[in-house]
């Protein structure tokens, strides 16, 4: 297999050679790491990358990813890190336009719009950034020796991978892990990893969120040694009765590796304690458990986000422990009853925000201390629900929002609202045949990596994408894999002739009191949640009340998710005056902007919280 510098034009192409998704669950090779909280299995690749930047792909260092290739003219960059905050290319902010506009005429293939080419059209484009990444590598001794594969947690927005010279694949999708199998073409010493990363691709057209638009690997890079029995995938399903609070966990295994004559032990753990167990053999590669809890359970919720433990014991026909799988869990259940969302039997209220995943000095290169910030400043203004705006975040943010009990919608990587904002002309994904295989691929890969987590109780289809029967299989297909879980979807609302196939919610954005009240009391065919509402920038949130009042009187409006919870602004240093500077959209010289309408948060860009988040805190407070 060879690369084809063409799929970065063809929407039809945005995965080769991936490994399929799986979930998110860490594994040990045995008691001693899994005491530790420590995988030796696992060698971070982070760190001092060789690098080369070029203004489209043409002017590309060829060859790079040879073996012989001499790259020792290259110079260093982070990873994690945008290429444009290590000084290349142009930081741009744009909202609703695709960044090219004004500037190239693009148009998305198959969509039958005049001048819609598809050869070329990024790949021969003169303005087409690419960053060309080398990091020579020894592998770890304890991967030597083992199945190894790679995943790549954050590549904004196209990469091809080589390996020793060795192709490898090619991924899209800049906010899902991408993971590819590099068992046949890696040594114990010297290896070389080539990654080549794109800007822009056809992916651009389903990746038009308000932001900035950076590219780069901007999130961690990992290696793992796979025992040889080893368990792929993971898919807990909990199920607990209400009334009794009798409770149930059902469990699934995929394995690969020695699975002839292997076994499976399988423990649930409270605080420490192991509480009930099963054993299961192993068929077709697939082991199940489906074990009783001996006491009534308790119940995860915002205020008690009560987890407890699996923990597998992999064991191969020989008897000899392979691995260790440990996965937190909660009993909860959210349903749709009497027209009105259900959480553990009692009316949701969701005191929301959206968040976008920021930091003024990295960009969408943000720290664990960062996340551990927000939770905090979660909990002490009563947010009890975000909404991953818009796309998947860090695998880290899923588990500590399990641990505090913030209820999650978690949103799959979609918007495409430059294509439709001045009218449905060109809307994509559409209903055009060539665009549905890229976001049901989307869809698939979030619900499969991240289906164990508690916390989350929306798929949420994306944002600001129109609607059409993309979407509508979208969201068949979050309701075949997941009954446990609610769909939402806002842009539904722009072709009602979807809502009976799209969404189990009615949401809206910046609805006004009066259209809220309206919808209550005349049609109500849909609990009600607004997705986006209070637009916080500059001296804004005044009229929180005028919301929290419908709240209080109608049942089926359940709140929604402030936009947004914090500023995209970047941190600069001024040369004029000397000092460091918040700068924003058209601060970099950048055209067509947005400028200042990045910043709508509820705390600024160095996460100090703004006077708004006063109403805040009072008004979530009394739903809290």
């Amino acid at each position: 297999m060879q690369a084809n510098m063409k799929w970065l034009d063809d929407p039809r192409v945005f995965r080769v050679g991936q490994l399929d998704a799986h979930s998110d669950h860490s594994f040990f090779a045995g008691e001693t790491d899994y005491a530790a909280g420590s995988s030796a299995l696992c060698q971070c690749l982070d760190g001092k990358w060789r690098f080369a930047y070029a203004v489209n792909l043409a002017a590309r260092p060829a060859g790079f990813y040879k073996p012989d290739f001499d790259f020792s003219h290259f110079d260093e960059i982070d990873v994690p890190c945008h290429i444009e905050m290590a000084g290349y290319d142009t930081i741009h902010y744009t909202n609703v336009l695709y960044p090219w506009e004004g500037k190239q005429y693009v148009r998305p293939p198959f969509s039958g719009l005049p001048g819609a080419k598809m050869d070329g059209m990024f790949s021969e484009a003169e303005y087409s950034p690419v960053g060309c990444y080398v990091l020579p590598f020894d592998l770890a001794p304890a991967l030597r020796g083992k199945r190894v594969t790679i995943r790549f947690e954050g590549v904004e927005q196209a990469m091809f991978l080589w390996l020793n010279g060795q192709f490898i694949g090619y991924a899209e999708d800049t906010f899902t892990p991408s993971e590819f199998d590099l068992t046949d073409a890696i040594r114990e010493t010297g290896n070389v990893l080539a990654v080549q990363v794109h800007k822009r691709s056809s992916a651009a057209f389903l990746e038009d969120q308000d932001f900035f638009r950076f590219f780069g690997i901007f999130r961690s890079v990992k290696l793992f040694g796979l025992p040889r029995l080893h368990a792929d995938d993971l898919h807990v399903v909990p199920d607990v009765n209400l009334d009794t609070l009798a409770g149930r966990v059902s469990v699934s295994l995929k394995l690969s590796g020695e699975t002839d004559g292997a076994k499976a032990d399988v423990r649930v753990l409270d605080g420490g304690k192991c509480v009930a167990s099963a054993a299961c053999g192993v068929a077709d590669g697939c082991a199940r458990a489906d074990i009783a809890m001996p006491e009534a359970v308790t119940l995860w919720e915002n205020h008690n986000p009560k987890l407890y433990t699996l923990e597998i014991r992999l064991y191969s026909k020989d008897g000899v422990l392979t691995e260790v799988v440990p996965q937190r869990f909660g009993f909860r259940k959210i349903e749709i009853a009497g027209g009105i969302i259900k959480f553990n039997g009692k009316r949701l209220i969701l005191n929301g925000v959206n968040r976008h995943e920021w930091s003024m000095r990295g960009g969408r290169v943000i720290s664990d201390a960062d996340e551990i910030w927000d939770i905090e400043c979660f909990k002490r203004n009563h947010i009890n629900a975000v909404r991953t705006c818009h796309y998947p975040d860090r695998l880290s943010w899923y588990r500590r929002c399990d641990e505090a009990g913030i209820y999650m919608m978690a949103e799959v990587n979609l918007e495409t609202h430059g294509s439709w904002f001045s009218g449905p002309v060109w809307n994509v994904p559409g209903s055009f045949p060539e665009w549905e295989a890229a976001v049901l691929d989307r869809a698939k890969t979030q619900y499969e990596t991240l289906k164990n987590h508690t916390a989350i109780l929306f798929w949420s289809l994306g944002n600001e994408s129109y609607a059409g029967e993309a979407l509508a299989k979208m969201n068949a297909y979050y309701k075949a894999a997941d009954p446990t879980r609610l769909v939402h979807y806002e842009g539904v609302a722009n072709a009602p002739q979807y809502k009976d196939r799209i969404s189990d919610v009615e949401s809206r954005m910046y609805a006004t009191p009066e259209d809220i009240r309206r919808y209550l009391t005349e049609e109500a065919k849909k609990p009600y949640l607004l997705c986006e509402y209070m637009h916080c920038m500059g001296n804004s949130l005044g009229g929180f009340d005028s919301y929290h009042k419908l709240v209080d009187e109608f049942p089926a409006m359940h709140g929604g998710f402030i936009w947004d919870y914090i500023d995209q602004a970047l941190l600069v240093h001024d040369e004029a005056t000397g000092r460091d500077v918040l700068r924003y959209g058209g601060d970099f010289d950048d055209r067509s902007s947005e400028y200042e309408f990045s910043c709508n948060g509820i705390v600024f860009a160095d996460r100090t919280e703004k006077p708004a988040i006063q109403e805040v805190r009072y008004f979530y407070g009394l739903h809290d």
